[in-house]
Formats: structure tokens, sequence, C-alpha cells
């Protein structure tokens, strides 16, 4: 299971790393296996956040997640994006831009760095997003129950979750982003440019997000009235394809997924800077760490780890959170990007810390019951 599920990763990481050696030696090496594990430490969180979405999704769309999702996210954002990013900043051509990427670094890494405050505000709106539904929407399971069920309440309000972003978009504009961090250590305003990029960010996941929720949605009605009025429906041949809606939702899904995932590798590939201007060996170590982030997701879904370990969710969604203010800060200050990845990694071992406690308790609690039918749900502590 851990060869099948993994073993593209093992092959990337091999191809990847005897490319490092020799494009620069061992020195290259060094670096892409640091920027690998960079990668993997602050993409953990995705991994979870991914995989109670794919679970959702047939063995052929998690196959295309693993296949034609890496080609988006390891030449797509890894390699590709930082080159759009600095033409469009720069006003310069796509020819030109990757031209300066190989061949002048330094001053690469200086419109990179110049056009971080955009990259952040996108980022951060759309994270922030996924965060805010998460923690709005009355859940049968709760972690944090002294944050979460008062906020459940909270978020019977329509577009709540909107208000918010707006407002935290709103102060970010003209606190963090009058000041913004440039290279040389210099401040500009960029305020105008964080409030496009942020509100781009917003409706970016209105529109993603909302199609693959209309879609998941078609999809389970139409499974259940096809469960209810099977033989009818293909006695009167009137029936619709299955393989079709299911083909929207896991589409609409799959490109949700692709949108998400862009946002978490805007972290990675800015901090991959603090290691190397080289693109090259960037899109090699953040590569080999977003497959092996994509093979933890399926890893996760066919283990069932989700349904396991209950709070886990909870867990990456509050590092989702975390991440997305992170980023907002980021856009004056410079954030060690050690620290954002041990934010992740803490709320998520807390998480799952909590969800062994819950099962132990159950399992206490069932034991007591002899046999009794009926579940008692024990609070995780917290």
């Amino acid at each position: 299971m851990l060869l099948k599920t993994f073993g593209w990763s093992f092959a990337v990481t091999a191809l990847g790393l005897a490319a490092a050696v020799f494009y620069g030696g061992w020195e290259a090496f060094g670096i892409v296996a640091i920027l690998s594990v960079l990668e993997i430490s602050l993409s953990f969180d995705n991994a979870v956040v991914n995989a109670g979405i794919l679970k959702k999704m047939n063995a052929f769309w998690q196959k295309i997640f693993l296949t034609v999702g890496v080609l988006i996210a390891v030449f797509g954002m890894r390699l590709v994006f930082p080159v759009v990013i600095v033409a469009i900043s720069a006003k310069m051509g796509p020819i030109e831009a990757v031209d300066l990427a190989l061949n002048n670094k330094d001053r690469y890494q200086e419109l990179v760095t110049d056009a971080h405050p955009s990259i952040a505000a996108f980022g951060g709106m759309f994270l922030l997003m996924i965060f805010l539904d998460f923690i709005f929407e009355d859940r049968d399971i709760q972690w944090l129950r002294w944050i979460e069920r008062p906020l459940a309440k909270l978020g019977k309000v329509d577009m709540l979750s909107v208000c918010i972003a707006l407002i935290v978009l709103l102060i970010t504009s003209f606190t963090f982003a009058t000041h913004a961090h440039q290279h040389g250590g210099g401040h500009v305003d960029k305020a105008q440019t964080v409030l496009i990029s942020g509100i781009a960010g917003l409706i970016t996941y209105m529109v993603v997000g909302g199609l693959s929720g209309y879609f998941e949605d078609k999809l389970e009605e139409e499974e259940e009235r096809e469960h209810e009025e099977e033989e009818e429906a293909v006695r009167s041949g009137k029936q619709r394809s299955p393989v079709v809606l299911a083909g929207q939702a896991a589409f609409f899904m799959f490109l949700y997924l692709e949108v998400l995932d862009a946002s978490f590798s805007f972290d990675g590939v800015i901090g991959a800077f603090a290691i190397t201007n080289d693109i090259v060996l960037m899109a090699l170590g953040l590569g080999i760490g977003a497959m092996y982030v994509r093979s933890l997701t399926v890893y996760l879904v066919r283990q069932g780890t989700l349904d396991d370990y209950v709070y886990l969710e909870h867990g990456a969604h509050y590092a989702i959170g975390a991440l997305a203010v992170i980023l907002m800060v980021t856009i004056q200050y410079e954030i060690n990007e050690v620290i954002t990845g041990l934010v992740g990694v803490v709320l998520i071992a807390w998480s799952f810390w909590s969800s062994v406690r819950r099962n132990k308790a159950l399992a206490a609690a069932e034991g007591k019951a002899e046999g009794s039918d009926e579940k008692t749900e024990v609070s995780s502590g917290v």
C-alpha cells in the first residue's frame, strides 16, 4: 500500500536529486533536499484538507489528481507562476522574464519580492475564506467547542464570512499594505494593489468553490433520485448518465483542489527565496515536496485516516486560518518560514492527539456499555 501510493514520489525524488547533482553538483543536491522538506512541512495541512475533498471523488479522479494535478502543481505553480508574476509586475514579455530568471537571478528575486504583496493578498484571502466557511458551519463533531459552538450560531447569518473577509482585507490594505516590504529593506504604499489582489482572491474562491459545491450537490441529488427510481428510469429510457454528472462534479472539485494548492504554494515559493534564487533548483525542490503532499493526500483517503481521527480536518483548517493571517502580515513584515511551518505542524499534531484521546474515550465508553447500540459523543477535552 505504501509503495503503491508513494511510488511515484520516490521515483520523482530520485530523478529530481539526480538532476540537481547534474545541474549544480552536491551543493545543488543539498539545496533541493532542503527545499523538499520545506515544502512538505509547509503543506501538510494542505494534504489533510485535500483529503477531505478527494475522498468524495472516484479512483479515476484520484489518479488525475496525482498525474495531471502534479504537472499543474510542479510546472504551473512552482516554475511558470513565479515567471508570470515577474512578467506582469515588471511589464516584460514571458521570454524576457524566463531569461531574467535563468541569467540574472538577483534581479529576478528582487522582482518576485516586490510582487509579494499582491501574491500574499490573493492567496491570503482565498485561504481565509476556506477557514471562515469551515468555522461558521454547524458540525456534529466539534473540536474546540468553546470557539466552534458560538461561531456556528453566528454562521447562520448570510454572507458573514464574505463580510469578515472584506473587513480583514480593508484593514490590511490600510495598515500593512501602506508600508509593504520591498527588496533592500525599503517600504512602499501598496494599498491599491493589495485591495485589488485580495478582491480577485475572494472572487476566485466564490466562483470555483461555488461551482464545485453546486455540482457536488447535484451529484448527491441525482444519486438519491436514481436509488429511489432506478427501475422506472431504466424502463423509460430517460435516465441521465451518472457518469456525465459525476464527471462535471469531479471536474469542478478537481479545479477547486488546484486553486487551493496554488494558494498553499505561495508561501512555499516565497520562502524558497530565503534558500536559493535559482529557479531550476526551486522547481526541483518544491516539485518533489509537492509530489509527496499529493501522495500523502491519497494515502489519507485510502486509509480512512480522516474518519478515524476526526479532529485532523479541524486542525488543518485552523492552520489554514493561521497561514492566511501570516500571509497578510508578511505584506509588511518578514516572517521566517520555519515559524509558518511550525504553526501548521503544532495545530495538526494537537488535533491528532485530541483525536486519539477521543477514540480511547469512546472505546472505554463502549466497553462499559457492554453491547449497547447507542454511542455517546465524548468531548476531546478542549
